[in-house]
């Protein structure tokens, strides 16, 4: 099955997708994109795009999910 990783604030107020793809701090909350190991590697790495996402969401889309449930004609059936 196919998914996404979609990166996203810790706070939970934006994804980083669209128009806060290039963004390395969140908007609202100002909270990193990336997690901090270190006060020395934050100032040095601060708008470097190397770490790991904070937190990550895992998109799974819905449409080929349908399709694979409803294949199976005798599973439509009993899906319907």
């Amino acid at each position: 099955m196919e998914y996404q990783k979609i990166h996203a604030c810790p706070n939970d107020f934006i994804l980083y997708i669209h128009e806060f793809e290039e963004m390395s701090k969140c908007p609202r909350c100002g909270v990193s994109w990336y997690k901090v190991k270190d006060y020395k590697e934050c100032s040095i790495h601060e708008n470097s795009k190397k770490g790991l996402a904070a937190k990550v969401l895992w998109y799974l889309p819905i449409v080929p999910r349908f399709k694979r449930l409803f294949a199976n004609g005798d599973d439509a059936k009993d899906l319907t």
